[in-house]
């Protein structure tokens, strides 16, 4: 089977979780997770939850737990907390718990992310896993860095990936 005939079996749409892991974000403040929800519903998306938390490992392991384990949700966006200073602790507390990790993500990211900015593009630790047969992809907090990732990645790929994670 080509990877179009593949494709055309993806889902027509998916429950998707937001989650915001920021130090200083509001509800008000928050653009990145606001360009997240609005795409994600343009698309034809379903947004099941939408939380802004603290750089806390356990209050991420937590809400992510809690927002999978609801029996709708099957992708969970967060954004913030991939950076490379001490607050940024997302990658760290979700790498562990991944099942699978989708390296190709987070390489295409920073490819993408080289040909905006340079070389600063290795200061982003994006990536994409599986957790339990569901989808996560953690993205920078930056308003440029998730119109990127859902543009050119997210939303031409996410219901493929949500379809082969949960085979």
């Amino acid at each position: 089977m080509g990877y179009q005939e593949h494709k055309h079996h993806v889902p027509v749409s998916v429950n998707c979780a937001v989650v915001i892991i920021s130090g200083s974000r509001t509800e008000q403040s928050d653009e990145s997770g606001k360009y997240i929800i609005s795409r994600l519903k343009e698309c034809g998306n379903n947004v099941t939850a939408y939380s802004i938390i603290k750089n806390d490992a356990g209050e991420i392991l937590g809400t992510i737990g809690k927002v999978f384990g609801n029996g709708v949700t099957q992708a969970v966006i967060t954004s913030g907390g991939t950076g490379a200073s001490h607050m940024d602790i997302t990658i760290e507390t979700l790498s562990p718990v991944l099942e699978k990790k989708m390296d190709g993500f987070g390489e295409l990211f920073r490819s993408l992310t080289y040909q905006e900015i340079g070389s600063g593009s290795i200061l982003s630790r994006a990536m994409a896993g599986i957790i339990k047969g569901k989808v996560i992809i953690s993205l920078p907090g930056s308003l440029e860095a998730v119109k990127l990732a859902m543009e050119k990645i997210i939303i031409p790929e996410l219901a493929h990936l949500v379809r082969e994670a949960s085979r």
